[in-house]
């Protein structure tokens, strides 16, 4: 198997140097960074829409509604652009995942090689599911959270910028954690993790997991971190299962 890979490695024209793994990143980078022009430009060209019917959408729907305000000339401007290009990097996360897995695919096997395609599509799936996630469950339930919380003397409004922050990081975090299933079959893939491991580890699993609940989540309300921490234990029992499924086939 080492030959095998060896010989893929170097194509039969000798072992790619130093020099041409950073060409190689280079030009993944660079075309990673014109995906994420484009998704930005598509962005630009819907801005209002995204931002009216999206991003504001959840501030409007709590009880009483969320107040947001601008405390700076600029303030809406700089936040359009960073609207913009966080939505180019969301966009081209397909893009992004492909010419990650096709940086890393010089060094693995001919048999390994046909998983790249559909670990970009299930990795994409799996980001985007985390992203409706949290839009649809997580920040609705902790703006009403936030929005019924304390005394009615003291009126929410909220600066425009801390709202976008607290939305942005929130669907970022869970685009990621929802990441799990797929890093635990690329694991699995390449025998580092079994489940045999993951299942006797569970209980250690389960602290770590409420630990990062409380580090991801960017409010400090418990509702919040059970929000995150219960889907994340849901998808470490999943990755047991993928990972079950996952392992290499013994040698003949």
């Amino acid at each position: 198997m080492a030959e095998e890979k060896e010989q893929y490695r170097t194509g039969g024209e000798g072992e790619m140097s130093f020099l041409d793994h950073l060409e190689e990143l280079r030009w993944r980078l660079i075309k990673a960074l014109i995906g994420i022009v484009a998704g930005a430009v598509i962005c630009g060209i819907f801005i209002d829409w995204i931002m009216n019917n999206f991003l504001l959408a959840p501030a409007t729907k709590t009880e009483p509604p969320i107040v947001l305000i601008n405390l700076k000339p600029y303030g809406q401007l700089v936040l359009y652009m960073e609207v913009i290009l966080v939505g180019g990097i969301v966009l081209s996360v397909p893009n992004l995942f492909y010419q990650l897995w096709k940086f890393i695919e010089p060094g693995l096997l001919p048999s390994e090689r046909k998983y790249i395609s559909w670990i970009v599509f299930f990795s994409t799936f799996c980001f985007l599911g985390g992203l409706v996630f949290a839009y649809y469950i997580m920040i609705p339930t902790a703006l009403k959270f936030f929005a019924a919380f304390g005394t009615q003397a003291i009126s929410n409004n909220i600066a425009i910028n801390e709202y976008f922050s607290f939305v942005i990081s929130v669907l970022i975090t869970a685009g990621i954690v929802f990441e799990l299933p797929m890093v635990s079959f690329f694991l699995s893939k390449l025998g580092i993790l079994t489940p045999k491991f993951m299942r006797k580890y569970r209980k250690h699993a389960l602290v770590i997991i409420l630990l990062l609940a409380g580090i991801l989540t960017p409010s400090p309300d418990v509702t919040s971190q059970l929000l995150l921490g219960v889907p994340l234990f849901i998808l470490y029992e999943l990755s047991i299962l993928i990972s079950k499924f996952s392992q290499p086939k013994p040698a003949d």
